[in-house]
C-alpha cells in the first residue's frame, strides 16, 4: 500500500538545487562532447530505466547525428530508498556485439548498477562502452563500483535527490529540476 501522506511530506521538505535551465545548458555541453567523441561511429544510446528516461529524452534532442536507442531495465531498489541487489527486469533488444554503446544513467552514486551494465555490454563484444550521467553525486562508491562516468552534467553533494528522473518510491521522477531533499 502506498502512503501518499508519506510522498507528500517528502516532497514538502525538498528543495531546488539546479532547475531547468541549468539543465539543458550542462545537456547542451554534454551533447557536445558527446558528438565529438563518438559522432562518427553511429552508436547505441542505451537507456538505463526507468531512472534515465527523462534524462535520455532531452539528451537525445540535442545529438544531431546517426545513432540508435535501446534500454535496459534493471533496478536496485524496486521501489524503496535502500539499493539492494541488481535485478534485470529487461535486456537490450537490439545486437551489441562490435557496436559503440553510451550508457546513459541519471545518476552515479554507489557506481554499482553502471559497473554490472557496463560489464554485460562488455561481455557481448561491444566495440566500446561510455557512460554519461546526469548528476554524479559526491558519494563514497561501492567496492567494484564504477568510479566515473565518461560525460558528466552536474556534480551534486551527497543528499537525497529527486526530480528528472529520480524518484522517491516511484513518485517525483518528473519533477522539472533536481531537488535534495532534507532528512
Amino acid at each position: 500500500m502506498i502512503d501518499f501522506a508519506d510522498v507528500d511530506a517528502l516532497f514538502k521538505k525538498a528543495h531546488l538545487l539546479h532547475g531547468q535551465a541549468e539543465i539543458n545548458a550542462v545537456m547542451d555541453k554534454m551533447a557536445v562532447e558527446i558528438k565529438t567523441k563518438l559522432g562518427d561511429t553511429k552508436p547505441i544510446m542505451l537507456c538505463i530505466l526507468n531512472g534515465a528516461l527523462i534524462f535520455m529524452g532531452h539528451l537525445l534532442t540535442r545529438l544531431n547525428f546517426p545513432l540508435q536507442i535501446d534500454y535496459v531495465h534493471v533496478s536496485r531498489y524496486r521501489g524503496e530508498i535502500q539499493g539492494r541487489n541488481l535485478d534485470w527486469i529487461a535486456e537490450p533488444n537490439g545486437m551489441l556485439e562490435g557496436r559503440t554503446v553510451v550508457l546513459v544513467e541519471d545518476i552515479l552514486d554507489s557506481g554499482l548498477t553502471l559497473s554490472a551494465v557496463k560489464d554485460y555490454c562488455t561481455k557481448r563484444r561491444v566495440k566500446n562502452v561510455y557512460t554519461a550521467v546526469l548528476i554524479d553525486k559526491n558519494h563514497p562508491r561501492d567496492p567494484g563500483g564504477l568510479a566515473k562516468a565518461d560525460f558528466t552534467g552536474l556534480y551534486v553533494e551527497d543528499k537525497f535527490l529527486i526530480g528528472y528522473g529520480l524518484d522517491y518510491k516511484g513518485f517525483c521522477r518528473n519533477l522539472p529540476g533536481i531537488y535534495a531533499v532534507e532528512t
